[in-house]
């Protein structure tokens, strides 16, 4: 008889060693011995992937530690008025999207441990993405050429981004761009739609008829713990082998509008930037989901919220706070503005 080792794989700790065993291995195993044999090996276990069609290298993408939705996407997901949600600290980051009317909150609680959240807003169907290794959240319309598709996780990673793949034709996608990079849909992009990370009490505030998402299985997962604790403060990404991007931190948190980005200290010390048509403000009150076991107890690094000026009035802007070697490795001719 096999020993149960489900409650072992929930263990912060434990995952940490194995992603770390993990990383070691890649660096054992060698990149170019590694590069060789990964589209054999992973034919394994992707049988429908057409691996001949690709717009990257193989030996860019290697294991982040779990299988194939070892990281298990939530496609039911359940939700409970704002007013009924009593899940760790007012001062949480849940991840905000609205569509005609119908508001949602995402907290970072429950997106750790499951990274993807495929979902209908207001009629919209929607892909809410987290990817810890980048502090990179991001929603997508999901859909492609008139079809919906939904979204799962390879337990790969490409540049320390989560790669995606969608269950329609099992190609995969990197999640910071929206780029199909393997397979049938190579090449394609998904739609990025305006979306906030901010407080649970900043939502509760601006949403008071809104939604949160609970788990469907509160004992799944230690929902509310960081199983990457200090990570956003570490000297170097883990996971990572690209270049580091130069006189800033890598992991300095930078929000990203297009090809630009501004360091979220310059941000925090001014309170408001505006640049051109875009204005980024700054708010304290929120917890860092990468700093603390606890993640109620993370540090502040505060509420960012970008807007556009347009002829009908400021409009929220598609924008992401990550950090700067994602930036970097990423944006192509992208500007830092320190």
């Amino acid at each position: 008889m096999r020993p149960d080792t489900s409650a072992l794989r929930t263990d912060p700790i434990y995952l940490r060693a194995l992603m770390l065993c993990s990383f070691v291995l890649a660096i054992l195993i060698g990149g170019t011995m590694l590069a060789s044999a990964n589209s054999t090996f992973w034919k394994l276990s992707w049988p429908d992937t057409d691996f001949s069609k690709k717009s990257v290298e193989f030996d860019e993408i290697m294991s982040g530690g779990p299988p194939k939705d070892g990281i298990p996407s939530i496609d039911k997901p359940s939700f409970v008025p704002q007013a009924k949600y009593k899940d760790g600290a007012e001062t949480e980051p849940v991840i905000t999207f609205v569509h005609k009317g119908d508001v949602r909150a995402y907290p970072l609680r429950v997106l750790m441990w499951h990274e993807i959240v495929n979902d209908m807003v207001g009629g919209l169907p929607v892909s809410v993405t987290y990817c810890p290794l980048c502090n990179s959240s991001i929603v997508f319309d999901r859909r492609i050429d008139g079809k919906v598709f939904d979204f799962g996780t390879t337990g790969k990673l490409r540049k320390s981004d989560m790669v995606m793949y969608d269950r329609q034709t099992e190609s995969w996608w990197q999640q910071f761009t929206g780029t199909g990079i393997v397979g049938d849909m190579t090449g394609k992009e998904l739609k990025m739609l305006p979306a906030r990370v901010e407080s649970l009490a900043k939502f509760r505030a601006r949403y008071p008829g809104g939604k949160v998402l609970v788990p469907n299985n509160p004992g799944f997962r230690p929902y509310g713990s960081n199983p990457y604790q200090g990570y956003d403060s570490a000297p170097r990404p883990f996971l990572y082998r690209g270049e580091m991007p130069k006189g800033i931190a890598p992991l300095a948190y930078v929000v990203k509008v297009g090809s630009q980005a501004w360091p979220l200290d310059k941000l925090k010390s001014a309170g408001k930037i505006v640049a051109d048509d875009i204005t980024l403000t700054w708010s304290k009150g929120q917890n860092s989901a990468l700093d603390e076991q606890d993640i109620g107890k993370g540090r502040d690094i505060g509420n960012v919220v970008v807007q556009r000026k347009t002829a009908e009035g400021m409009r929220e802007e598609v924008h992401d706070l990550t950090f700067a070697f994602v930036f970097h490795a990423f944006v192509e001719g992208g500007v830092i503005h320190k």
